[in-house]
């Protein structure tokens, strides 16, 4: 992911700079603990990290976590979050939810795992197959592993060999998808792909139908591959029109269509593709649907899985797809998903949800209007941001040009420092079932504060 440093005017920079500085130097006072924990653990993990982005994502020292309840965590030195960041969707629940504390710890006691298939494991997918209009649903760790899964599914039965993204895609750490364009050629993102990862990749301009019926047209695309609204970039909203016309091409040249719902199965009840009567090949949920436990999931139609039934790969017998993982299914995973889906994920809890984020996209224009700053605010369900620029983007390189990184740094940092956690750098402040009104004035008080201080 590339973020182009846009520096808009109404930035005092040298204000901002002396803020950023002198804002470091506070988080390093208060996190003493941290910074010992983080020098102990630099010994025998790279980075002194579990897991590369806890360092990769901020620009802060890391903080090591004692606990959490409801909207907040706590760090080792007793310094208290209120989450706006919600550990990137996958803890839209809060910390200690309840309901997925019995769920989890009852199916532990009763065996996590089993590699074989537990009666949660039917309700769940008839309550996705309602709830989500697909038929059929398989089970995996990450929506990582969904997109690989139904990468693998699509060119099986197309029998071609490339998949189309969108810039400002992200779907996850698979070598298809972790690829840029550079001046009309797909490249490598990252370092440690395998040589010729990006061959099969197409990146087009999200909101170009006529960039991709010029694509799909050559007929070798296997799979369009695509969010319902592009997240990673800030919030992308679709054109009217645009998935519509997607479909059409997708049938019109035998190419099968993936919509991408491991953020925005949270915006609304069913997700994105329930709410604008989509009609995909395949769903790919995933984040554990905000549980913070690890689990996602894939639907595809009825014909995509007497395909999938008919090409079962085991150990006897010839060959099918490539499809699978030991843990995937869990007796535990299941039971939380049961949970959340019956208990917890309701019409009820998203339209509260969508009300919390109607507060902070309202709150947060509001503020840019009364300092005349020339912004506005990404909404989608829940989430909203800093979009600095007085339209909202169409395309992943506009959803670019859109954010700041010095300021989005800066801003991180502040809030940590008054007991607030903010967003990812290419996402923004989302609510969360835990938060409440209360939490978003909070949040959005600091924020105007922050504004104030370097304008």
């Amino acid at each position: 992911m590339t973020i182009n440093r846009l520096k808009p005017t109404v930035i005092d920079r040298e204000r901002l700079a002396a803020l950023r500085q002198s804002e470091d130097v506070a988080f390093r006072d208060r996190t003493p603990k941290s910074a010992a924990a983080h020098e102990r653990a630099r010994a025998h993990m790279p980075n002194g990290v579990p897991m590369t982005w806890m360092a990769g994502l901020w620009r802060t020292p890391p903080i090591y976590i004692d606990s959490g309840a409801g909207p907040y965590f706590t760090d080792i030195d007793g310094n208290r979050y209120l989450d706006f960041n919600l550990c990137d969707l996958s803890m839209t629940v809060g910390y200690g939810n309840a309901v997925v504390a019995e769920a989890s710890d009852r199916q532990a006691r009763r065996g996590a795992t089993f590699l074989a298939p537990t009666e949660d494991a039917s309700v769940v997918s008839e309550h996705l197959a309602a709830r989500m209009r697909l038929a059929f649903w398989q089970y995996t760790l990450s929506a990582s592993d969904s997109n690989t899964e139904v990468i693998r599914i699509a060119r099986f039965i197309t029998r071609r060999p490339k998949i189309v993204i969108f810039g400002g895609h992200y779907h996850g750490h698979i070598e298809e998808t972790l690829v840029r364009d550079d001046h009309g050629r797909t490249v490598a993102e990252t370092a440690g792909l395998s040589p010729g990862s990006a061959a099969h990749t197409i990146i087009l301009p999200f909101n170009d139908l006529d960039a991709l019926a010029r694509v799909l047209a050559v007929g070798d695309v296997a799979l369009v591959l695509t969010e319902p609204a592009m997240t990673n970039c800030n919030v992308i909203l679709p054109d009217p029109g645009f998935h519509e016309g997607m479909r059409a091409l997708t049938r019109r040249h035998g190419t099968l269509l993936c919509i991408d719902e491991a953020h925005t199965f949270q915006f609304a009840y069913g997700g994105l593709s329930r709410e604008w009567a989509l009609e995909p090949d395949f769903i790919v949920l995933g984040k554990g649907l905000g549980s913070g436990i690890a689990f996602s999931m894939y639907g595809m139609s009825e014909a995509v899985a007497l395909s999938v039934s008919a090409n079962l790969d085991g150990d006897a017998g010839p060959r099918g797809i490539a499809l699978g993982g030991t843990t995937y299914g869990s007796a535990l995973a299941l039971a939380v998903a049961r949970a959340m889906l019956e208990d917890i994920m309701t019409p009820v809890a998203h339209a509260r949800l969508n009300e919390l984020g109607r507060r902070l996209a309202d709150g947060l224009e509001a503020a840019f209007q009364h300092r005349a700053l020339p912004w506005t605010a990404f909404r989608c369900g829940p989430r909203s941001g800093y979009c600095l620029a007085p339209v909202l983007p169409r395309t992943g390189d506009e959803g670019y040009q859109s954010l700041d990184i010095e300021l989005i740094d800066a801003r991180r940092v502040y809030m940590a420092n008054r007991g607030i956690w903010d967003a990812v750098a290419s996402a923004g402040p989302q609510a969360s079932i835990a938060h409440t009104e209360a939490d978003v004035d909070r949040y959005l008080t600091t924020s105007g504060e922050f504004l104030d201080a370097i304008l």
